[in-house]
């Protein structure tokens, strides 16, 4: 079984991967599994960043996938087999990890204690800067974010 195991800790990533994900140390390498689904790319990561699934459990994975008619107020809907792709490569690789077992509110990744941890010291108005938006788009900041590299050394608060 696929299973990803990372901390997220004070700026560091640390992650321990088994079949299918690069390990990481330090943040170094990518968070994003070796290997992702050309259907998850084509279809979630058409609209927003292809967040790594290790940062949500899968409890939060199955909701997201089965309330895609209402995706944060978007119908993303797919067709069934579609739905059954991506998830049947998104589950094995759902976030099993301490930090990430608790299911944020609203399967929420911005929602999540480890999340909400490592962003405390962000002013909330920053989150609403144009250049930035939200806490949901990543790689505002987080400049490899689109590599799943999100290592300190390469964030860059825009103004």
């Amino acid at each position: 079984m696929k299973r990803a195991i990372f901390m997220l800790g004070l700026g560091t990533l640390l992650l321990t991967a088994v079949s299918g994900t690069v390990a990481i140390a330090g943040g170094s390498k990518d968070l994003l599994p070796a290997t992702i689904s050309d259907k998850y790319r084509t279809e979630c990561a058409s609209c927003h960043l292809a967040y790594p699934p290790a940062l949500l459990p899968l409890a939060s994975w199955r909701r997201l996938m089965g309330n895609l008619d209402n995706h944060y107020g978007v119908d993303a809907s797919l067709e069934p087999a579609e739905v059954l792709e991506i998830s049947r490569w998104l589950e094995p690789l759902a976030g099993t990890y301490k930090k990430v077992r608790e299911e944020p509110q609203d399967d929420r990744i911005t929602n999540a204690t480890w999340f909400v941890r490592e962003h405390r010291k962000i002013e909330a108005e920053v989150w609403l800067r144009p250049s930035i938006k939200s806490a949901a788009n990543c790689a505002a900041c987080h400049t490899t974010a689109d590599e799943g590299n999100y290592n300190d050394k390469f964030v860059r608060i825009p103004k």
